[in-house]
């Protein structure tokens, strides 16, 4: 995975829900893993923006709740500190999920602003984004 230029705090635990951004037909989202995550042993990785998660659906159509899927986090309420020095939080929590590990989102639109982490680290899902911020 390609690194971002910032420096990104850690603020979504696994367990933390999140709003689903894109229109592949999930609501709420929770994180389950956060893949290639580096941890101390026992301790519970955490998830930043631009990671790469796995989501189970808890809110959405009948045929995703409970499914298990990748995906990208794209907005953290938690601040976080670019390199030119501004610090950047957003309103809400939120995902995009993913269709396959080459990082092709799922859906064909992304609801709200978008992190300009992720057009450094994922260029589909920011190519579907409506506000780069």
């Amino acid at each position: 995975m390609k690194a971002v230029s910032a420096k990104p705090t850690k603020g979504l635990n696994v367990g933390s829900q999140l709003i689903s951004a894109d229109n592949s037909g999930a609501k709420i989202v929770r994180i389950v893993a956060v893949k290639k995550a580096k941890a101390k042993k026992g301790k519970q990785t955490a998830a930043k923006i631009a990671d790469w998660v796995k989501v189970s659906v808890k809110k959405g159509i009948p045929d995703m709740k409970g499914e298990v899927f990748d995906a990208v986090v794209i907005r953290q309420k938690k601040p976080y500190r670019r390199l030119n020095g501004e610090r950047v939080a957003f309103e809400d929590n939120a995902a995009v999920i993913l269709k396959d590990e080459k990082g092709n989102p799922k859906g064909t639109q992304v609801k709200g602003p978008v992190a300009r982490e992720i057009l450094e680290r994922w260029p589909q899902v920011a190519k579907i984004a409506s506000i780069i911020y």
